[in-house]
């Protein structure tokens, strides 16, 4: 899932800023305490803003063990855009700029990343962490770019094509992933939900 709102980024590219969450709408923590599965692993970025998502969600009464915080799950890098107004740099950018997101897929932010480097470091780690954990449910407290990678993954889908994914904050995506009875392949992955409002 995707975590709460942040807190505090004046209208600025956040990126990889270390900024907090608003954890204040308790209805919607205690809603995912009811939907989400009991005693999963749960995985977060080491943000602050999926750690607090997690701690909230534990508070409203999901058991919920410590988090293992995989550096890999971060959002994308901006490099020297982050901290930059989003408003000035949109108009800056211009037709430049990507629709749905900061830049096209393979742009790579001056000192930063693209989104493609983005699902080239989110991959290994989902992969590494599946096997590590098969046979659990998997909690992964994330960011947009990083959901949107692993759906990229999951689909087969190019980059630039993953970007037109929304992924609201707070809303939950749902990953399968499938062995066969012997347990002697990769496995295949089946999308159960993308984005569900805890809301409704």
């Amino acid at each position: 899932m995707r975590h709460a709102p942040v807190i505090g980024d004046e209208g600025r590219i956040y990126g990889q800023t270390d900024l907090a969450a608003d954890v204040s709408e308790l209805p919607i923590f205690k809603r995912l305490s009811e939907i989400l599965p009991q005693n999963p692993v749960l995985l977060t970025s080491d943000l602050q803003r999926t750690t607090l998502t997690a701690s909230a969600i534990a508070e409203a009464g999901l058991n919920l063990p410590e988090p293992i915080k995989e550096p890999a799950f971060r959002e994308q890098h901006f490099g020297v855009w982050q901290g930059l107004k989003r408003d000035k740099f949109r108009k800056e950018k211009g037709a430049m700029m990507h629709q749905f997101w900061i830049a096209p897929a393979f742009e790579r932010a001056p000192e930063g990343e693209s989104f493609a480097d983005l699902v080239a470091r989110v991959v290994p780690a989902i992969t590494r962490l599946t096997a590590e954990h098969a046979g659990s449910d998997i909690l992964c407290v994330a960011h947009g770019g990083t959901i949107r990678a692993a759906l990229a993954f999951a689909l087969g889908l190019a980059p630039d094509k993953a970007l037109a994914l929304r992924t609201a904050n707070c809303g939950l995506t749902r990953l399968d992933h499938i062995l066969d009875e012997n347990g002697d392949n990769a496995g295949v992955w089946r999308i159960v939900t993308v984005n569900h409002d805890p809301a409704t």
